[in-house]
């Protein structure tokens, strides 16, 4: 009963939390938000009392059962594991202190010297994330333009296509080898990354020994059949001397499950043991059980291993390759793609407050990248802010009326604001840039950053006040600027807007 609640539990918030970073439409998150914020690390970023608390209460009370319900790459971790075929095939392995306890150490090192690129690495919740945008995302977004063009042929509306583009490649290789990485762990020994690198299984191992509801052995039915050993994915159980290391036990139930002879419960005991490890005195091993050994290795199946990962990577480069088709300028002159200018300081959203505040807080997990409608957000490339949410405007500007990413971030990173905050912070400003600007080097009108302007702080003048015939530039007010990049993005200057956005380390109200 125990493995079947926890399964269906653990699937619940797995598809629900998967669903919220794949969702482009922006509808999900009102009602699947909360998916993000009940995790560890971005509430102890956000300072979320409520949440650190009840998960303290919860791994009190029945163990490290965050792991194995709440956590989207644990409950990951499971579902990579039933790729391998064979049964009863995990044992009992003596808990890799000198892996475990150093990975944390530099966690929290890295959290409080505000390494960002170092702790979002490690941090299990930010992995899943780059996974489900960077790696699933693409994918969802192509099946959705498949049944787009099938639905356009048919005249309907129910679908529409949408770009699928490459937002970082450094964070896509990451975000790779973080899923072939967890792929080959999870089909050799289970909750191997689990159970050794990940940082906040580490720490909740410290509380889980002192959990008041625990798998406990009765000595009297047990047969030392090794069945419990050999279905503990977090190789946990040790049959031979009757004890379970409760530091890595994530109360997945299989043991329970897997024993004939009712030998393992799911209960509390009034005297657990040193180091919250129950140990009870061994029991003499019968001539039979003692002879048993573990069945042959089988074949692993490395042909369809080998076949699952090139069919991913296949699909993957496909989703993330297709483009968009090229623009013509009435089918003659080839429109040539923006590129993005090197800005002194980065943009980031508003609501983030300043730079300092989104490097403290943000835990690099690209929801706000995922959610972001206007493919205004990126993950930054730099290497001091590595993973962490910048702007740019070569695909789209930041809307004042939009404030999903707001929204959604559960770390704290971008506070929640309202639409009249909106237009009023100042994330940055425009500058103009002469050499780029169509008027000067083709000698045309075009005034489109002035028009599009939607706090009307550009206004076209004469270059030359002197010269009748001087072409008419945009002059910006800074003071009413707020940075929202719609002038960088309709400028007609190629490849480099004629007019760009330098960020703001500290974020200002206009």
């Amino acid at each position: 009963m125990l493995r079947k609640i926890r399964t269906i539990l653990a699937a619940a918030v797995l598809i629900g939390i998967t669903l919220l970073f794949l969702d482009f439409t922006g509808t999900l998150h009102h009602w699947l938000g909360w998916l993000a914020k009940i995790q560890l690390l971005p509430a102890v970023m956000a300072l979320n009392v409520v949440v650190i608390v009840a998960l303290v209460v919860l791994t009190l009370v029945l163990g490290r059962i965050y792991c194995s319900v709440i956590c989207p790459l644990g409950i990951l971790q499971d579902v990579l594991a039933r790729f391998r075929r064979k049964k009863n095939k995990y044992s009992y392995s003596k808990e890799v202190r000198w892996l475990r306890y150093p990975v944390l150490a530099v966690f929290i090192v890295a959290l409080l010297a505000g390494v960002g690129a170092l702790f979002q690495l490690l941090a299990p919740y930010s992995a899943f994330g780059r996974i489900a945008t960077m790696v699933l995302q693409p994918l969802w977004m192509l099946g959705n333009n498949v049944l787009g063009f099938l639905a356009e042929r048919a005249d309907s509306y129910a679908f529409y296509t949408v770009d699928v583009w490459m937002k970082s490649l450094p964070v896509f290789i990451v975000a790779f080898v973080t899923l072939v990485v967890l792929m080959v762990l999870a089909w050799r020994g289970g909750r191997t990354y689990c159970n050794t690198i990940c940082p906040v299984g580490t720490a909740l191992s410290f509380l889980a020994r002192f959990s008041w509801l625990k798998i406990r052995f009765d000595e009297e039915k047990c047969k030392n059949c090794s069945m419990c050993s050999r279905n503990c994915k977090a190789a946990c159980i040790d049959y031979k001397t009757h004890t379970v290391d409760y530091s890595r036990c994530v109360v997945c139930g299989n043991c329970i499950d897997s024993c004939k002879f009712g030998a393992l419960k799911f209960k509390a005991s009034p005297s657990p043991s040193k180091g919250g490890d129950v140990q009870i005195p061994n029991k003499p091993l019968s001539a039979s059980s003692s002879n048993q050994t573990p069945p042959p290795s089988e074949g692993r199946g490395e042909a369809s291993r080998r076949s699952f990962l090139i069919g991913t990577a296949l699909v993957t480069t496909a989703a993330l390759a297709q483009k968009k088709e090229k623009l013509m300028d009435g089918g003659l002159a080839e429109i040539e793609d923006k590129v993005a200018p090197k800005r002194q300081t980065p943009l980031v959203p508003p609501g983030s407050l300043s730079l300092k505040n989104m490097e403290q807080h943000c835990t690099g997990c690209q929801l706000c990248v995922s959610e972001c409608p206007n493919d205004v957000l990126r993950p930054s490339t730099d290497l001091m802010h590595l993973m962490q949410p910048v702007m740019s405007y070569e695909r789209g500007y930041c809307r004042p009326e939009c404030m999903r990413c707001s929204e959604v971030c559960p770390a704290g990173a971008i506070k929640p604001i309202d639409l009249d905050a909106k237009s009023s912070i100042q994330i940055g400003h425009a500058v103009f840039v002469q050499k780029n600007c169509v008027a000067v080097t083709d000698g045309v009108e075009c005034g489109n950053c002035a028009r599009h302007c939607p706090a009307g702080a550009i206004e076209m003048v004469a270059l030359n006040e002197d010269d009748d015939e001087s072409p008419w530039v945009p002059a910006v007010n800074d003071e009413a600027c707020i940075g929202c990049g719609a002038c960088e993005y309709v400028c007609p200057a190629r490849p480099f807007s004629a007019i760009m956005v330098e960020g703001h380390e500290v974020h200002r109200k206009i």
